[in-house]
């Protein structure tokens, strides 16, 4: 495993970060579960990244009893709030009440006293940004959480915020966005805002929902058991199989991965790590040899010729639409 701080923070997390969305509490049982964290541990993963939203918090339990045994002071532990985790209005956002109410649910079902990074999961547009960030603030001054984060926020967001998390004396050092070959919406305005401020990324689905392992071809029907095929959580999927020339382009990349040695999703993993400002990849597994297979990405070089065959390979399909950073009008 390699290292990197987060952004320039003090902090140092593993270059391949586990996450659990998705599939723990919902997709896999439990002893499949802690079967990927264990894998994860064994690789040398100490970065855990968990939303409340998650299984409607059973992610962060599954999590919490899977890391408990662990030493704390070795590993990053990392949720996000915003989304509904209950029927009331206050059960959502990024107000101050859903916040602090928030956290302390989180730091139960994680078994812990802190997390690492705290991280709101989208822009709330119906409260105001003081209001968060000032909960934000004393989140952290009150030593539930060391650090915070933002997901999917746009780069004049993300300014705004930073700044007011000066003023408050806390650091904001992170944005996790959905990042991969195919999806660079990032790329034009909110990593170089990022690497201006020092705020460093933490990449979501860099492996396209696995539509860069290659599995989807062309004019078939998605592999049994594949993400394609739940039907809970295939429309994240939907918008890439849907273009028929994507998919027959991203099987343009498996002699680039056989020539560098590397399978299709660590390709698309060691990818994303090329981008200086890129903190971690986050990988998420139904089954450790999942996790085993991602990690060999780490600390993987790719040569200037092997990011220009990528590029020529994908650039007709790559969106790079920058307005499509946004956040739910109104809450979800």
């Amino acid at each position: 495993m390699e290292f990197r701080h987060l952004g320039r923070s003090g902090l140092i997390i593993s270059e391949i970060a586990y996450g659990n969305w998705i599939t723990h509490g919902s997709q896999v049982e439990e002893d499949a579960a802690r079967a990927c964290v264990n894998a994860a541990l064994d690789a040398g993963i100490t970065t855990y990244d968990t939303a409340d939203v998650y299984a409607q918090g059973a992610a962060e339990e599954v999590l919490g009893r899977a890391l408990k045994g662990q030493r704390r002071d070795g590993l990053e532990i990392f949720t996000k709030v915003y989304f509904p985790v209950g029927p009331g209005k206050n059960d959502r956002g990024l107000s101050r009440k859903h916040i602090m109410t928030s956290i302390d649910h989180s730091l139960r079902r994680l078994q812990t006293d802190y997390v690492d990074l705290y991280q709101a999961h989208r822009y709330d547009y119906e409260t105001p940004l003081e209001e968060t960030m000032q909960a934000f603030a004393d989140v952290v001054h009150s030593g539930k959480a060391h650090y915070i984060g933002v997901s999917e926020w746009k780069a004049s967001q993300i300014r705004e915020a930073h700044a007011l998390a000066k003023q408050l004396n806390i650091q904001l050092v992170s944005s996790q966005p959905q990042y991969s070959a195919l999806w660079r919406v990032i790329e034009g305005e909110v990593v170089p805002t990022c690497e201006e401020l020092g705020i460093g990324q933490i990449v979501w689905s860099p492996i396209a929902q696995g539509v860069l392992t290659g599995k989807y071809l062309p004019g078939q029907a998605p592999p049994a058991g594949s993400r394609a095929t739940d039907k809970d959580n295939g429309f994240f999927v939907a918008k890439f199989l849907e273009n028929q020339e994507l998919l027959e382009r991203v099987q343009q990349l498996k002699p680039i991965a056989e020539q560098a040695g590397l399978s299709m999703a660590q390709l698309a993993v060691a990818w994303v790590l090329q981008n200086s400002n890129v903190s971690a990849a986050i990988i998420g597994a139904s089954r450790p040899e999942q996790v085993a297979d991602n990690v060999a990405a780490a600390g993987v070089k790719l040569a200037p010729e092997v990011m220009k065959a990528i590029d020529e390979a994908l650039d007709p399909v790559v969106d790079r639409d920058a307005s499509k950073t946004e956040s739910p009008r109104p809450r979800p």
